[in-house]
């Protein structure tokens, strides 16, 4: 095997949704605030019976029964998430005991709202080292547990979901070559920090960076996969909002691709939001079989990671 691929995606969120209107019922700030700001309509809230491993679980055995899979098929298990609680067990072992995976190698990877496409790039390199035969990698982030309520600034912005995919040794590579890194000297700008956990950022610092430098990265991140902007079929970026999603997308200059906008209806999932948005372009038959997709991740300890993937 020459490398690996996407064999299947799933997703899953909270039940409950939180609109603009009620937050505009527990702090100061009103729907057209919200939109006009961040493109947030609704928002999915898990309740304190669902904790990170229950949200993670659910996308992870949605993408395994799409792949028509066992849990023994399973070798590797990572979870991308900032907003474990415990520092053990972690939460890829409880989403193996969860789901039955006999003995797999189970990590957790916190980069927050760029752990999944960092968990990616560790589930590709295992593979193609013959570490791994098939792993679940997942995006899995309960961000109404870190938000302080009160505060407009964050609590409008966040939201409770998890995303998964299987990834497999493949003769063809389905999952390009990774670009990543990080400005851990502005690292301050995404916090979760504190006794209790609190998010917080320094917003248009995280604007500035996000809209001017990670356009020329992401197309790095197309030249190491062998394509250009144009070439691409489908672009997810990290949820954050829609005044960073739209003018990185139109700077990256993916003319022809479909952009996933899934924050408006999600907020943003921190490290679910990529897979999460993924998930749902398959689901929908918007990209298909075999098109080139970007993933970019972006955000907390201003760390970046991105590749090409063949939608699965």
């Amino acid at each position: 095997m020459n490398g690996s691929r996407i064999a299947a995606v799933g997703h899953y969120q909270p039940a409950r949704v939180l609109t603009n209107e009620e937050l505009a019922g527990m702090v100061d700030t009103s729907d057209e605030w919200i939109t006009s700001r961040v493109g947030i309509r609704t928002r999915h809230i898990a309740g304190p019976d669902e904790p990170v491993d229950e949200l993670a679980a659910h996308a992870a055995a949605k993408a395994l029964a799409t792949a028509g899979l066992a849990p023994g098929d399973i070798d590797l298990v990572l979870v991308a998430t900032s907003t474990a609680i415990d520092r053990s067990p972690n939460m890829a072992a409880r989403v193996a005991a969860r789901l039955g995976i006999p003995s797999p190698a189970a990590m957790d990877v916190n980069v927050v709202c760029a752990g999944f496409t960092h968990a990616l790039a560790t589930a590709d390199h295992a593979v193609r080292a013959g570490a791994a035969v098939r792993a679940l990698v997942i995006g899995a982030d309960k961000m109404s547990d870190v938000t302080d309520w009160s505060d407009r600034t964050t609590c409008v912005l966040v939201g409770d979901g998890a995303g998964a995919a299987v990834v497999e040794a493949s003769e063809q590579a389905g999952v390009g070559p990774v670009l990543w890194g990080s400005v851990p000297e502005m690292g301050h700008a995404v916090r979760i920090e504190g006794q209790p956990a609190r998010f917080a950022q320094e917003g248009q610092s995280v604007y500035r960076w996000a809209t001017t430098q990670l356009p020329a990265i992401a197309r790095r991140a197309c030249e190491r996969a062998g394509l250009a902007p144009q070439d691409l079929a489908g672009v997810v970026l990290h949820q954050a909002n829609l005044r960073i999603i739209e003018p990185l997308a139109e700077k990256l200059g993916a003319v022809n691709a479909v952009v996933a906008r899934d924050v408006a209806e999600s907020g943003n999932t921190s490290a679910a939001s990529i897979p999460l948005a993924l998930s749902k372009l398959v689901e929908q038959g918007r990209i298909s079989t075999g098109d080139p997709v970007l993933l970019f991740g972006f955000g907390g300890n201003l760390s970046y990671a991105g590749q090409v993937v063949r939608c699965p």
